[in-house]
């Protein structure tokens, strides 16, 4: 989301809204002020809180966005086709350019609301996001310390925003620390190396997508991935092969060399089948 904030909002800083519509049944989760109002404003800015994207409207407006896992925010050069089945929400400025939420899975969960700007830091779920994991997060070891698994802990956004399923897997393998160790019983040592961590790769992920990355932006983004989706693929500091454990909706990468003293952990699915 940041490099979506950073590239969208150049490209359309000050233009002005011909029109928004909405075209997902449940995208918009929010009647007051009514979408039509953003019609004549201009864009002000864009910008992120955690995961979420924030378009900021001249006159006090701005549209609160979650792309959740399938959607994208993206600028074209003319409005959409009325046939796009991925089109959830389209903003149409005067030069015929038009912003489009759009999401490519299906469960129709990304979503907006337009708030008023004062009120976005207020929104539940604004309000709920712990600290921001780039670029300069809190000491990690009060703010990892409970009970949980740490690639669980890295990717809620209640306690530390902005890190994802893909980003958890790197971080944790940068920290040289298994995805199941408790976040209680870090060391003081190992909480700092996760931070540092946690700031090298997403700053890397960063300069990475100023590199590489232009509007449009495409539908899938280029990840600098060295182990997350790199299942049985060569470690890249060891050369021991990936591992992963398999959830119903994603994989959990790991090095068992690095990470786990040689402990392969216990693949979830294949223990489901063995039932």
């Amino acid at each position: 989301m940041e490099i979506v904030s950073r590239l969208l909002g150049r490209a359309v800083d000050g233009s002005e809204v011909a029109s928004a519509r909405v075209t997902g049944i449940s995208t918009l989760k929010s009647f007051d002020p009514p979408l039509e109002a953003l019609a004549g404003r201009r864009i002000a800015g864009m910008r992120r809180r955690g995961k979420h994207l924030v378009v900021d409207f001249d006159r006090g407006l701005s549209l609160l966005i979650h792309l959740m896992s399938a959607g994208r925010f993206q600028l074209f050069d003319k409005p959409g086709s009325p046939r796009d089945k991925t089109s959830r929400l389209l903003v149409r400025l005067t030069d015929g350019r038009e912003l489009r939420l759009r999401e490519f899975g299906t469960r129709q969960s990304c979503w907006a609301k337009l708030l008023v700007t004062g009120e976005v830091e207020y929104d539940p779920a604004v309000a709920t996001l712990g600290p921001e994991a780039w670029p300069s997060p809190p000491p990690f070891l009060p703010l990892l310390s409970h009970p949980r698994p740490l690639n669980s802990l890295l990717r809620d956004q209640r306690v530390i925003a902005g890190v994802g399923r893909s980003w958890a897997d790197e971080i944790l393998h940068r920290a040289r620390l298994s995805p199941f160790k408790r976040g209680d019983d870090l060391t003081g040592e190992e909480a700092e190396r996760l931070r540092e961590a946690t700031v090298e790769i997403l700053g890397e992920a960063l300069k990475h997508y100023e590199r590489v990355l232009s509007v449009p932006i495409p539908d899938k983004l280029p990840l600098p991935l060295h182990v997350h989706r790199h299942i049985g693929d060569p470690c890249p500091r060891c050369a021991t092969p990936i591992q992963a454990v398999h959830f119903e909706d994603h994989d959990m990468c790991y090095c068992p060399a690095c990470q786990t003293g040689g402990k392969l952990l216990k693949d979830r699915r294949l223990s489901r089948l063995l039932k």
